[in-house]
């Protein structure tokens, strides 16, 4: 059996027909509340399945949000202008998929235009949306990268994310303070060393 390409999502993967109600998701919170051994009815914890669904609701928001929107409109005069443009240190803030425990960390971004740029705002909004999902390191730094792809063309991008994992930190082996790189090269990033390498150099300061 061979495992489907990676795939961006540019819209949510749970339909509005299949998505619980808020209602279910508050029933939820009680019962792993319970579950932990909790009184679900004690008063520090009777507001706490309310503030969970809410936190929940703009931890993931990213499933409601279309990446191809944000790249969608584009500026063509650039003046000449055909060297990368890189974004340092946009915040990552996502949830491991395996544990749901957050991971934390800074994607570095670039690209080489290809005859249009977009705002730069609009890329870290692209990190963000795709951060904002169950995710894993790998797929989120192989999502930006082609989100990017699809929707500016551009000669190369260039994607670099490190990032601490708190089920590593907080749980299982327990160590702190190590953190995981992942990165992805495209174009010319891929085919120029040199070129790789500036960007790497500019990325880590």
């Amino acid at each position: 059996m061979t495992s489907s390409p990676v795939v961006p999502a540019l819209v949510s993967v749970n339909d509005s027909a299949t998505r619980p109600s808020r209602e279910e998701a508050l029933k939820a919170v009680r019962t792993l509340l319970a579950w932990a051994g909790d009184d679900p009815d004690r008063e520090g914890l009777k507001d706490t399945p309310q503030r969970v669904v809410d936190a929940y609701a703009e931890w993931f928001e990213g499933y409601d949000a279309d990446p191809g929107k944000e790249l969608s409109r584009t500026f063509e005069d650039v003046q000449g202008y055909d060297d990368m443009v890189l974004l340092r240190e946009i915040e990552v803030e996502s949830h491991c998929e395996h544990h749901m425990a957050p991971f934390l960390g800074k994607a570095y971004v670039a690209y080489v235009p290809n005859e249009k740029v977009v705002g730069i705002s609009k890329l870290a909004r692209v990190v963000e949306i795709f951060s904002r999902r169950l995710q894993t390191q790998e797929v989120l730094t192989n999502q930006i990268a082609e989100a990017i792809e699809r929707h500016l063309a551009p000669q190369g991008v260039a994607i670099l994310i490190d990032a601490e994992h708190q089920c590593m930190t907080t749980r299982g082996v327990h160590h702190r303070h190590v953190s995981t790189i992942t990165t992805r090269f495209t174009g010319v990033f891929k085919d120029d060393a040199a070129l790789k390498d500036r960007f790497l150099r500019l990325a880590r300061g």
